[in-house]
């Protein structure tokens, strides 16, 4: 029987595989949420920013004794870098792919607006805010605001 060739966990195509896509994604929005730089979250795990930046987006998968590290850096359990994802996600793996290689590609993951920076930056800046009266008066605002914009369409 011929060997297959090692794909280490990618796609049929050669992308990232999904899962490791999602755990980065999830480690990019807990870190933006604690308001780290990707400098200071390699500096705390013994990384550079350039390896951090390769996690988050799924290019390097990241070890088991690498995600126990993030996982007490970033201060969450293990199990909240799996927490939201998608059932086709899960699928995805790699002995799973290697059964039943996908039709088509995985969509971005950047394509989901709870993961972009601007969001990322405005939950941030919205849990900052002391009083929580003045918050409560933003989330009206942002609510009306969107309330209002869902009739206009």
């Amino acid at each position: 029987m011929p060997r297959r060739k090692a794909n280490r966990g990618r796609t049929p195509a050669g992308a990232p595989n999904p899962i490791d896509v999602h755990v980065g994604s999830r480690m990019r929005l807990r870190r933006t949420l604690l308001g780290l730089s990707q400098e200071k979250l390699g500096e705390m795990i013994g990384l550079t920013f350039q390896q951090v930046q390769k996690y988050e987006r799924g290019a390097n998968r990241i070890s088991c004794s690498r995600l126990f590290d993030l996982s007490r850096s970033l201060e969450v359990p293990i199990s909240y870098f799996f927490d939201d994802m998608p059932e086709e996600t899960k699928g995805l793996s790699p002995v799973q792919m290697v059964r039943e290689p996908p039709k088509e590609e995985p969509p971005a993951a950047e394509a989901d607006p709870r993961l972009r920076r601007e969001t990322l930056e405005l939950v941030r800046n919205y849990y900052s805010i002391v009083d929580p009266d003045v918050r409560r008066r933003i989330y009206d605002l942002a609510k009306a605001l969107s309330d209002r914009g869902g009739a206009e369409e």
